[in-house]
């Protein structure tokens, strides 16, 4: 991989020189960018001090993207050029930041269920609640547990500033290109808050009906009833906050927020043909079983002080519990049949997934006394997660609980020299973790093939409780020679667990022992980077060159039957990302758009160490090149994207089915609004040319599966009106 690197830095120089306009996200000036805390970093000091690179999605174009594609995760992988393209459905599973999987989170409380990984952790508050998105790109252990590819953080409305009410209310109407009745939907919202002295309240509810989705020729888009869908869905948030100032600098928080939505199960899948490039469709239907759903609630206590001692205090205990339903299919799943329940191939049976989590974070920063140029934080976070995944037809497990237990103290300095003109940072984190998991028997069908006789009959597992404890290191220089202009280098490690629910309800061999099974141990990644930004004037450039590996990586094979296993093999991931944006002479008008290149290998043998085969589209996403022109004076603000995802072949020891080879496609979006003096009208077009396309996780995975072949959302209308009070 690291005969490449050579190419790719090449590629950076000539990007900057060749590429006329484009950037990440509109954004502001560099001197009002530096004003900005990034709550997910875990300090107070202004992002041109850290060595990350991070990109801070605001309100304004956070509304357009969810206008246009319906949820802040297409928001953010509209945006972000290193993100993979969005499946579309209401699971995530192979979207990816850097090639990893990112961390979810509202207002710093993890959304992501890594002991098993239902994949829903996108949609678990409406954007409408959500005031900006912090992205931190790359493996870091800043929020603890999950962020290997990066750290997508939702910071939630904050608090009325001024006495007496206020508030926010919006009604869209989305439709198809075809305006057929099974594909309107529609939105309504209202945030309500209050202020009175050092008391404050905001409540809001959300809800939102959507109907069916159609590709660029007018086919409905097809169901996948297990992994479930956003669209033939409703979805209802309920969200409040409480505040409460505390003297002149203090703060206390209680924040809750329930979202759930719910399919209407009323379509099926119609298979497509791959050889013909016919997508696989739907029709009306009564699927069996329950809609698969998703339901989140999440509660947190915060208290924050920005002068104690001299020094910023910062503290929150958190509640979070998801529930992830599974639909069914049609024809049973082997997987689950027990000839002890019903003759073999007639049961049915759906899974659901269970977690709940229980933290507390606490930190602490200052300056030095008498060594002022040092800023130092120390800190602590706690967490307790348990997880299982059950059979809900027939009340048996097959995820066993598993409970995830770990305290880590940390440490972070950052030393400021020649006035702000070189800056060393560094820091350590201590992750003493502990997995518990009692004796189990798995399903009596626990294998992925067609089910025989001789297969039936689980296997005792003896359970156990191995602890781990590593110590993370994360460092980096950062050079300003004038405001506005720096350079950067950095290294992170960042932790996860492996998803132990796939690899504990697999185990077919008697006689395993968790204690000592190798394949539950931690995810360990790195991020080794250098960059480069200017940000001065009509002027947003940067550039970012990384490198990451992690020897016990975990990498996502297709088994069979639609179902993916782990295996833990060494991964190495490089890219290069180019962003670049201009304020043009003409008021208002502004240019801008990104370029990611990944390359990702794995140890397909797992014997050598060695990396000798390409990372398949479950596992990393196209190269990307974004363009877009955006427009903002007085009443009126419009913006045109195009999203153009690049063709990649997958090669190496493994030999990767040719028929997973990606062509790639463009597409491109429109957005239209108008303050009127009475709230504002908006209209969105996704897919503005209607193109007809195979989406990219379909393309690249699953060769001779005709039911998971889909095409990607043709022309949609949004039409919109927002009031502020």
């Amino acid at each position: 991989m690291r005969s490449v690197s050579f190419r790719l830095l090449s590629s950076a120089a000539c990007g900057l020189i060749s590429v006329p306009a484009f950037a990440q996200a509109d954004a502001p000036d560099a001197g009002d960018r530096d004003t900005i805390v990034i709550t997910a970093a875990r300090t107070v000091l202004p992002p041109n001090a850290l060595p990350l690179t991070i990109d801070v999605i605001g309100a304004e174009e956070l509304a357009q993207q969810i206008a246009i594609g319906g949820s802040v995760v297409d928001a953010v992988a509209t945006l972000t050029p290193s993100f993979s393209p969005t499946r579309g459905k209401l699971s995530g599973a192979g979207e990816s930041l850097r090639g990893r999987s990112p961390l979810y989170a509202i207002n710093g409380i993890p959304q992501s269920t890594p002991l098993r990984d239902g994949s829903r952790d996108g949609f678990t508050i409406d954007g409408f609640f959500i005031d900006r998105v912090e992205v931190i790109f790359g493996s870091n252990a800043l929020q603890g547990i999950g962020g290997t590819g990066g750290i997508v953080n939702q910071v939630t409305v904050g608090a009325p500033r001024a006495e007496g009410w206020s508030g926010r209310v919006l009604l869209q109407g989305t439709a198809s290109d075809g305006f057929e009745n099974e594909g309107l939907g529609g939105k309504a919202a209202a945030l309500v808050q209050h202020k009175a002295g050092i008391f404050d309240v905001t409540v809001g509810v959300s809800f939102e009906k959507r109907g069916v989705f159609f590709d660029g020729e007018g086919r409905p888009l097809g169901i996948n009833l297990t992994q479930g869908e956003t669209q033939d869905s409703k979805t209802l948030n309920v969200f409040a906050r409480i505040g409460m100032e505390v003297g002149e600098t203090g703060r206390l928080d209680l924040m809750a927020n329930r979202y759930e939505l719910n399919g209407y199960g009323r379509y099926v899948p119609l298979a497509g043909n791959r050889l013909t490039g016919l997508p696989t469709s739907a029709t009306r239907g009564d699927p069996p079983g329950k809609p698969a759903a998703n339901k989140t609630e999440s509660v947190a206590l915060s208290y924050t002080d920005s002068d104690v001692w001299g020094g910023d205090l910062v503290t929150q205990l958190f509640f979070n519990r998801n529930y992830d339903t599974f639909g069914g299919e049609p024809n049973p799943i082997a997987s689950f049949q027990d000839p002890a329940i019903a003759p073999v191939g007639t049961l049915f049976d759906q899974s659901e997934n269970r977690s709940r989590k229980l933290g507390a974070k606490f930190s602490y920063e200052r300056a030095v006394p008498g060594f002022e140029a040092l800023t130092a934080t120390l800190g602590v976070d706690a967490l307790y997660d348990k997880t299982e995944q059950r059979l809900i037809a027939t009340d048996r497990v097959w995820v066993p609980p598993s409970e995830f237990q770990s305290i880590a103290p940390f440490a972070q300095a950052n030393l400021k020299l020649f006035d702000g003109k070189l800056r060393l940072a560094g820091g350590v984190r201590w992750e003493n973790a502990a997995v518990k998991i009692d004796d189990y028997h798995t399903l009596a069908s626990n294998t992925y093939e067609a089910p025989d006789l001789s297969t039936y009959g689980g296997v005792d597992v003896k359970g156990g409780k191995p602890t781990f404890s590593d110590v993370l290191f994360n460092g980096g220089i950062i050079i300003e020679p004038v405001p506005g202009i720096r350079g950067y280098a950095s290294y992170a490690e960042g932790y996860t667990m492996a998803d132990i629910g796939r690899i504990t309800r697999a185990i077919d061999e008697p006689g395993i022992d968790l204690d000592n099974y190798l394949d539950i141990s931690p995810v360990i990644s790195n991020n080794r980077e250098i960059g480069v930004e200017v940000k001065r004037g009509p002027l947003d450039a940067s550039a970012a060159y990384f490198w990451s590996s992690s020897n016990k990586g975990q990498v996502l094979i297709a088994a069979g039957n639609g179902i993916f296993e782990v295996q833990r093999q060494r991964v190495e991931i490089q890219g290069l990302e180019i962003n670049l944006g201009i304020q043009t002479p003409i008021d208002g008008l502004r240019l801008s758009g990104g370029y990611a290149h990944l390359i990702g290998r794995y140890d397909s043998d797992r014997v050598d160490g060695v990396v000798d085969t390409d990372l398949d589209g479950t596992n990393i996403s196209p190269d990307r090149f974004n363009a877009a022109i955006s427009y903002a004076r007085g009443p009126l603000s419009a913006r045109l994207q195009t999203q153009f995802y690049l063709s990649r072949g997958f090669y190496g020891k493994a030999n990767p089915d040719p028929r997973n080879n990606f062509e790639g496609y463009a597409i491109t979006d429109a957005y239209l609004r108008y303050d009127t003096g009475l709230g504002g009208l908006s209209l969105s077009v996704q897919n503005l040319f209607d193109k007809f396309y195979i989406d990219y996780n379909s393309d690249t995975r699953l060769p001779n599966d005709n039911l998971a072949f889909f095409a990607g959302r043709g022309r949609t209308f949004t039409l919109g009106w927002d009031f502020r009070f």
